[in-house]
């Protein structure tokens, strides 16, 4: 009995054993035989390096968005009596840019950013613009349907403009790569891309822009499409106004082809067209009279060189003078002489001033010196550049004891910049020619020094070089009561042969005293 039960106890034992030895022999067939990693090895020659990748994803995605807003990016709407196509296009500056073809474009700097807004002016309505000629009253009304019609058709542009990017860069990117998920993040990328331009718009707006626009073409009395400096304020609603006016009277200037638009500044404004270095150019006449007429001046200034030799077989030249259609304010410069300079005194409606004289003229009080040097033949003369301080010298004596007597002068007139120098602190502006280019300068002491180009494009001398000079005048604007400098706008025109014209509006600066 004692060998029965010690059997029975070992065969529990020897089926454990057993058991664990299958385990033992199960566990080491499924161990990994080595302990090192497996890689998978790619050739290089088929993986592009990164950088590559990432520059190719950003062409699918500019190209992509950029042909988006091409095809289908622009919003074809009517402003008021206006058929008008509204698109956004890439620039490296950004703005705004408004064609008004055939008669020109307008520039405004409205942002900074690589999108530019277009509005090209199409056609007008024939209908509502023959309802508006019918009936004039409905013009009072005019400004507030252009107002809802611009904001209606930006927010129109905003969503148009998105959806076609969008369209863009995922076409684009599923013919590129054919694989939905990148084709879907070109599309995002280009989505981001354009957020991040309407943000940088946003951030950079300048409501201010309209109040310096620039034009081109015929438009070279565009300052009468957006409005005189004084009436324009900063604020982004009055800026939508003002576009909206900006639309308004270019309807009226479509009716009205025939002509360009006067300048409607505010009653209390006056104009003085600065011109000078006319020498002998006879259709600057023409372009004088014109200006006058258009932007109603109260006053010309001619700030010299009239003639080119100053002899007495020229002054005949000058007889247009008298029919220019507003008082003429002349100083002598260093092609004009004495002989010059005594018949225009003979003329009516001609104020020479010289050796410091003022007069009060069309509201305002100009006081001037003519040029000491007397140069035709564009000599040099020695001492000249003394003698042009020694005339400033006496002309801000003048001003001086002007101001002392209670009459200050509001305008010093000189031919030679130098000259002009030194009336420094005497007179709020003082204008200049000589230099056949447009600038202007704040001096040190607080006058705004204004140096007018060649109204006359440098006369027969535009044929000397290899580019014509422009034409080129201003026309300042001048506050009623203050007689204080409002703003001024730079006319050129192009030269001899050339059919160019642009204008540009400036503003003094606030810290101006």
């Amino acid at each position: 009995m004692a060998r029965v039960r010690t059997r029975a106890r070992s065969q529990p034992q020897a089926q454990a054993q057993a058991h664990n030895q299958t385990r033992t022999r199960t566990r080491s067939q499924t161990r990994p035989r080595s302990r090192l990693p497996v890689l998978e090895l790619v050739p290089d020659a088929h993986r592009p390096p990164a950088w590559s990748r990432v520059l190719g994803l950003a062409a699918v995605v500019l190209t992509g968005a950029w042909l988006g807003l091409l095809i289908v990016g622009n919003v074809r709407t009517q402003v008021g009596p206006m058929d008008t196509t509204m698109t956004l296009r890439p620039s490296l500056t950004g703005g705004t840019k408004i064609n008004v073809s055939p008669l020109g474009a307008l520039y405004l700097d409205t942002h900074t950013g690589p999108v530019r807004l277009d509005v090209n002016v199409d056609q007008l309505d024939p209908v509502r613009s023959q309802a508006l000629v019918d009936h004039p009253e409905r013009l009072s009304g005019l400004q507030t349907e252009v107002t809802h019609d611009v904001e209606h058709d930006t927010l129109d542009l905003a969503v148009r403009s998105c959806v076609a990017v969008v369209a863009g860069a995922t076409t684009l990117g599923l013919a590129v790569y054919r694989r939905p998920r990148r084709a879907l993040a070109a599309g995002g990328l280009a989505l981001t891309l354009l957020a991040s331009c309407g943000a940088t718009a946003y951030a950079t707006w300048n409501p201010e822009s309209v109040l310096e626009p620039r034009f081109s073409g015929l438009l070279s009395s565009a300052p009468a499409l957006v409005g005189n400096a004084r009436g324009i304020v900063t604020e982004f609603d009055v800026y939508q106004k003002e576009l909206a006016r900006l639309v308004t009277n270019v309807t009226k200037l479509y009716d009205v082809t025939s002509t360009l638009p006067a300048y409607s500044p505010d009653p209390a404004t006056l104009r003085v067209l600065h011109v000078s270095d006319i020498h002998l150019n006879p259709a600057s006449w023409k372009i004088i009279a014109s200006l006058v007429e258009q932007y109603k001046v109260n006053v010309i200034v001619d700030s010299g060189d009239t003639m080119d030799h100053g002899t007495a077989a020229e002054n005949g030249f000058l007889d247009p003078v008298a029919d220019l259609g507003a008082p003429y304010v002349w100083v002598r410069g260093n092609h004009d002489s004495r002989t010059t300079q005594r018949y225009l005194s003979r003329m009516k409606n001609v104020h020479v001033l010289d050796d410091g004289r003022a007069e009060t003229i069309g509201g305002l009080r100009f006081a001037g010196i003519g040029d000491p040097q007397f140069t035709p033949d564009r000599s040099t003369v020695p001492g000249g550049d003394e003698a042009e301080e020694l005339a400033g010298d006496r002309l801000a004596t003048a001003l001086r004891e002007q101001r002392a007597a209670g009459t200050p002068v509001d305008v010093a007139i000189v031919h030679e910049p130098s000259a002009a120098r030194m009336t420094d602190g005497e007179v709020p502006l003082t204008l200049a020619g000589h230099l056949h280019h447009e600038q202007t300068e704040l001096l040190p002491h607080g006058t705004r020094l204004r140096v007018e180009g060649s109204t006359g494009g440098s006369g027969l001398r535009a044929v000397e070089g290899k580019y014509p000079d422009p034409i080129e005048a201003s026309i300042l604007y001048f506050d009623r009561d203050s007689h204080r400098l409002q703003a001024w706008d730079e006319i050129k025109l192009g030269g001899l042969g050339e059919t160019t014209a642009e204008v540009s509006r400036h503003l003094p600066a606030k810290e101006q005293p």
